[in-house]
Protein backbone atom coordinates (compact mmCIF):
# COMPACT_ATOMS: atom_id res chain seq x y z
CA UNK A 1 0.00 0.00 0.00
CA UNK A 2 1.84 3.08 -0.65
CA UNK A 3 1.85 6.24 1.32
CA UNK A 4 0.04 9.11 1.10
CA UNK A 5 3.20 10.99 -0.20
CA UNK A 6 4.00 8.20 -2.64
CA UNK A 7 0.75 8.91 -3.95
CA UNK A 8 1.55 12.39 -4.74
CA UNK A 9 4.38 11.96 -6.30
CA UNK A 10 2.79 8.71 -8.56
CA UNK A 11 0.49 11.43 -9.75
CA UNK A 12 3.10 13.93 -10.22
CA UNK A 13 4.86 11.58 -12.19
CA UNK A 14 2.33 10.25 -14.25
CA UNK A 15 1.37 14.25 -15.25
CA UNK A 16 4.96 14.83 -16.62
CA UNK A 17 4.02 11.97 -18.92
CA UNK A 18 0.77 13.08 -19.50
CA UNK A 19 -0.76 9.79 -18.14
CA UNK A 20 -4.17 11.60 -17.13
CA UNK A 21 -5.77 8.64 -16.00
CA UNK A 22 -3.09 7.54 -13.96
CA UNK A 23 -2.81 10.84 -12.45
CA UNK A 24 -6.69 10.48 -11.45
CA UNK A 25 -5.80 7.33 -10.37
CA UNK A 26 -3.58 7.80 -8.20
CA UNK A 27 -5.62 11.00 -6.47
CA UNK A 28 -8.44 9.20 -6.13
CA UNK A 29 -6.57 6.46 -4.03
CA UNK A 30 -5.31 9.56 -1.75
CA UNK A 31 -9.00 10.94 -1.66
CA UNK A 32 -10.49 7.48 -0.77
CA UNK A 33 -7.40 6.20 1.45
CA UNK A 34 -6.91 9.36 3.46
CA UNK A 35 -8.14 10.39 6.43
CA UNK A 36 -6.86 13.79 6.83
CA UNK A 37 -8.04 17.16 4.59
CA UNK A 38 -6.58 17.45 1.65
CA UNK A 39 -3.40 20.41 1.15
CA UNK A 40 -3.48 23.16 -1.17
CA UNK A 41 -1.04 20.64 -3.10
CA UNK A 42 -3.25 17.86 -3.05
CA UNK A 43 -6.07 20.04 -3.95
CA UNK A 44 -4.79 21.18 -7.36
CA UNK A 45 -3.28 17.74 -8.26
CA UNK A 46 -6.99 16.20 -7.88
CA UNK A 47 -8.54 18.83 -10.08
CA UNK A 48 -6.02 18.66 -12.90
CA UNK A 49 -6.05 15.23 -12.73
CA UNK A 50 -9.90 14.82 -13.71
CA UNK A 51 -9.91 18.21 -15.60
CA UNK A 52 -6.99 17.32 -18.10
CA UNK A 53 -8.76 13.82 -18.45
CA UNK A 54 -11.90 15.24 -18.83
CA UNK A 55 -10.76 17.67 -21.55
CA UNK A 56 -9.06 15.43 -23.60
CA UNK A 57 -12.13 13.40 -24.19
CA UNK A 58 -14.13 16.63 -24.81
CA UNK A 59 -11.56 17.53 -27.69
CA UNK A 60 -11.68 13.90 -28.76
CA UNK A 61 -15.70 14.18 -28.90
CA UNK A 62 -15.59 17.85 -30.35
CA UNK A 63 -13.25 16.90 -33.53
CA UNK A 64 -15.59 13.66 -34.69
CA UNK A 65 -18.22 16.25 -34.92
CA UNK A 66 -17.20 17.03 -38.23
CA UNK A 67 -17.33 13.51 -39.47
CA UNK A 68 -20.70 12.62 -37.80
CA UNK A 69 -22.79 15.56 -39.32
CA UNK A 70 -21.02 15.53 -42.81
CA UNK A 71 -20.08 11.88 -42.99
CA UNK A 72 -21.98 9.48 -44.72
CA UNK A 73 -22.88 5.51 -44.96
CA UNK A 74 -20.70 3.56 -43.13
CA UNK A 75 -17.97 5.79 -42.33
CA UNK A 76 -20.98 8.47 -40.41
CA UNK A 77 -22.16 5.19 -38.73
CA UNK A 78 -18.41 4.05 -37.53
CA UNK A 79 -17.48 8.02 -35.84
CA UNK A 80 -21.43 8.07 -34.70
CA UNK A 81 -19.92 4.75 -32.43
CA UNK A 82 -17.09 5.79 -31.84
CA UNK A 83 -18.05 8.92 -30.56
CA UNK A 84 -20.41 7.97 -28.14
CA UNK A 85 -17.62 5.49 -27.01
CA UNK A 86 -15.57 8.04 -26.13
CA UNK A 87 -18.88 10.12 -24.33
CA UNK A 88 -19.55 7.13 -22.25
CA UNK A 89 -15.90 7.11 -21.09
CA UNK A 90 -16.27 11.20 -20.28
CA UNK A 91 -19.06 10.48 -18.45
CA UNK A 92 -17.87 7.85 -16.41
CA UNK A 93 -14.84 9.99 -15.48
CA UNK A 94 -17.13 13.05 -14.51
CA UNK A 95 -19.47 10.85 -12.38
CA UNK A 96 -16.75 9.16 -10.55
CA UNK A 97 -15.23 12.87 -9.41
CA UNK A 98 -18.84 14.23 -8.81
CA UNK A 99 -19.00 11.02 -6.54
CA UNK A 100 -16.01 11.54 -4.81
CA UNK A 101 -16.98 15.35 -4.12
CA UNK A 102 -20.65 14.65 -2.55
CA UNK A 103 -19.83 11.46 -0.81
CA UNK A 104 -16.29 12.50 0.41
CA UNK A 105 -14.46 15.74 -0.10
CA UNK A 106 -17.35 18.21 0.62
CA UNK A 107 -18.82 15.89 3.29
CA UNK A 108 -15.86 15.85 5.33
CA UNK A 109 -15.11 19.92 4.52
CA UNK A 110 -14.84 21.50 8.12
CA UNK A 111 -17.56 24.18 7.87
CA UNK A 112 -15.33 27.27 8.43
CA UNK A 113 -12.68 25.90 5.60
CA UNK A 114 -14.50 28.13 3.26
CA UNK A 115 -11.31 28.02 0.28
CA UNK A 116 -12.05 24.04 0.83
CA UNK A 117 -15.94 24.55 0.34
CA UNK A 118 -15.41 27.02 -2.75
CA UNK A 119 -12.75 24.98 -4.38
CA UNK A 120 -14.59 21.75 -4.56
CA UNK A 121 -17.99 23.39 -5.53
CA UNK A 122 -16.31 24.95 -8.53
CA UNK A 123 -15.14 21.33 -9.39
CA UNK A 124 -18.44 20.19 -9.07
CA UNK A 125 -19.60 23.03 -11.62
CA UNK A 126 -16.57 22.56 -14.04
CA UNK A 127 -17.64 18.34 -14.01
CA UNK A 128 -21.61 19.55 -14.96
CA UNK A 129 -20.59 21.69 -17.52
CA UNK A 130 -18.37 19.18 -19.38
CA UNK A 131 -21.84 16.19 -18.80
CA UNK A 132 -24.14 18.72 -20.35
CA UNK A 133 -21.82 19.80 -23.12
CA UNK A 134 -22.33 16.03 -24.31
CA UNK A 135 -25.54 15.69 -23.07
CA UNK A 136 -28.76 14.92 -25.22
CA UNK A 137 -31.30 17.69 -25.03
CA UNK A 138 -34.05 15.78 -22.92
CA UNK A 139 -30.91 16.15 -19.74
CA UNK A 140 -28.77 18.73 -20.65
CA UNK A 141 -30.96 20.99 -18.52
CA UNK A 142 -30.69 19.05 -15.61
CA UNK A 143 -27.49 19.05 -15.76
CA UNK A 144 -26.88 22.82 -16.50
CA UNK A 145 -29.09 23.34 -13.94
CA UNK A 146 -26.61 21.46 -11.33
CA UNK A 147 -23.59 23.40 -12.81
CA UNK A 148 -25.35 26.43 -12.11
CA UNK A 149 -26.87 25.56 -8.37
CA UNK A 150 -22.46 24.64 -7.84
CA UNK A 151 -21.15 27.61 -9.26
CA UNK A 152 -23.81 30.10 -7.45
CA UNK A 153 -23.06 28.31 -4.00
CA UNK A 154 -18.94 28.72 -4.69
CA UNK A 155 -19.35 32.35 -5.76
CA UNK A 156 -21.35 33.17 -2.29
CA UNK A 157 -18.95 31.96 -0.53
CA UNK A 158 -15.70 33.80 -2.70
CA UNK A 159 -17.74 37.15 -2.29
CA UNK A 160 -18.17 36.56 1.67
CA UNK A 161 -14.70 35.30 2.25
CA UNK A 162 -12.44 36.04 -0.61
CA UNK A 163 -11.04 39.11 -2.10
CA UNK A 164 -12.16 39.57 -5.94
CA UNK A 165 -8.36 39.51 -6.77
CA UNK A 166 -8.27 35.55 -5.38
CA UNK A 167 -7.17 32.98 -8.20
CA UNK A 168 -9.97 30.51 -7.13
CA UNK A 169 -12.85 33.66 -7.42
CA UNK A 170 -11.41 34.69 -10.73
CA UNK A 171 -11.39 30.91 -12.26
CA UNK A 172 -14.86 30.47 -10.69
CA UNK A 173 -16.06 33.23 -12.49
CA UNK A 174 -14.24 32.77 -15.91
CA UNK A 175 -15.72 28.82 -15.91
CA UNK A 176 -18.91 30.26 -14.84
CA UNK A 177 -18.71 32.28 -18.11
CA UNK A 178 -17.93 29.80 -20.06
CA UNK A 179 -20.88 27.54 -19.39
CA UNK A 180 -23.16 30.34 -20.67
CA UNK A 181 -20.47 30.93 -24.08
CA UNK A 182 -20.32 27.09 -24.82
CA UNK A 183 -23.15 25.09 -23.22
CA UNK A 184 -26.19 27.87 -23.26
CA UNK A 185 -24.69 30.01 -26.63
CA UNK A 186 -25.10 33.19 -24.10
CA UNK A 187 -22.49 35.14 -25.01
CA UNK A 188 -24.26 38.02 -23.54
CA UNK A 189 -24.42 36.89 -19.72
CA UNK A 190 -20.92 35.10 -20.32
CA UNK A 191 -19.33 38.71 -21.07
CA UNK A 192 -21.89 40.32 -18.36
CA UNK A 193 -20.07 37.34 -15.51
CA UNK A 194 -16.58 37.96 -16.86
CA UNK A 195 -16.16 42.06 -17.20
CA UNK A 196 -17.75 42.06 -13.58
CA UNK A 197 -15.07 39.89 -12.14
CA UNK A 198 -12.58 41.69 -14.16
CA UNK A 199 -13.56 45.03 -13.37
CA UNK A 200 -14.01 44.37 -9.26
CA UNK A 201 -10.06 42.83 -9.78
CA UNK A 202 -8.84 45.56 -11.11
CA UNK A 203 -9.98 47.88 -8.52
CA UNK A 204 -9.06 45.66 -5.97
CA UNK A 205 -5.35 45.36 -7.69
CA UNK A 206 -4.22 47.28 -4.79
CA UNK A 207 -5.16 44.23 -2.49
CA UNK A 208 -3.33 41.74 -4.27
CA UNK A 209 -1.02 39.32 -2.56
CA UNK A 210 2.50 38.49 -3.74
CA UNK A 211 1.79 34.61 -3.08
CA UNK A 212 -1.25 34.53 -5.58
CA UNK A 213 0.29 37.41 -8.04
CA UNK A 214 1.39 35.48 -11.03
CA UNK A 215 -1.39 33.11 -10.79
CA UNK A 216 -4.22 35.72 -10.43
CA UNK A 217 -2.86 38.31 -13.41
CA UNK A 218 -3.22 34.99 -15.49
CA UNK A 219 -6.65 34.50 -14.83
CA UNK A 220 -7.31 37.87 -15.17
CA UNK A 221 -5.65 38.27 -18.99
CA UNK A 222 -7.64 34.87 -19.89
CA UNK A 223 -11.01 37.33 -18.40
CA UNK A 224 -9.92 39.92 -21.04
CA UNK A 225 -9.08 37.88 -23.64
CA UNK A 226 -12.58 35.88 -23.55
CA UNK A 227 -14.70 38.75 -23.11
CA UNK A 228 -12.88 40.99 -26.22
CA UNK A 229 -13.68 37.61 -27.98
CA UNK A 230 -17.03 37.07 -26.99
CA UNK A 231 -18.13 40.79 -27.86
CA UNK A 232 -16.35 40.67 -31.31
CA UNK A 233 -18.90 37.44 -31.63
CA UNK A 234 -21.64 39.15 -30.98
CA UNK A 235 -20.61 42.10 -33.29
CA UNK A 236 -20.17 40.06 -36.00
CA UNK A 237 -23.45 37.82 -35.44
CA UNK A 238 -25.23 41.53 -34.93
CA UNK A 239 -23.66 42.32 -38.30
CA UNK A 240 -24.99 39.32 -39.96
CA UNK A 241 -28.64 39.29 -38.92
CA UNK A 242 -28.74 42.91 -40.29
CA UNK A 243 -26.69 42.13 -43.42
CA UNK A 244 -24.52 45.51 -43.14
CA UNK A 245 -20.83 45.28 -44.04
CA UNK A 246 -18.65 44.71 -40.94
CA UNK A 247 -16.49 47.88 -40.36
CA UNK A 248 -12.58 48.06 -41.50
Amino acid sequence: MLSRKQLVQAAQLAEQCGRYKDMATAMRRLVTEGKEPLTHEEKTLLSEAYKLLIQEHCSSWRRLKASVEQGTGKQKEQAQVYRETIKKELEAQCWEILSLLDHVLLKHCSETDYESQAFYLKMKGDNYRFLAEVAEPDVKATLVKAAEQAYGEAQEISECYMEPTHPLALALALNYAILHYEVLNNPQQATDLAKAAFDKAIAGLENLSVEFYKESTVIMQHLRDSIVQWTSDQQQQKVQSSGEEPET
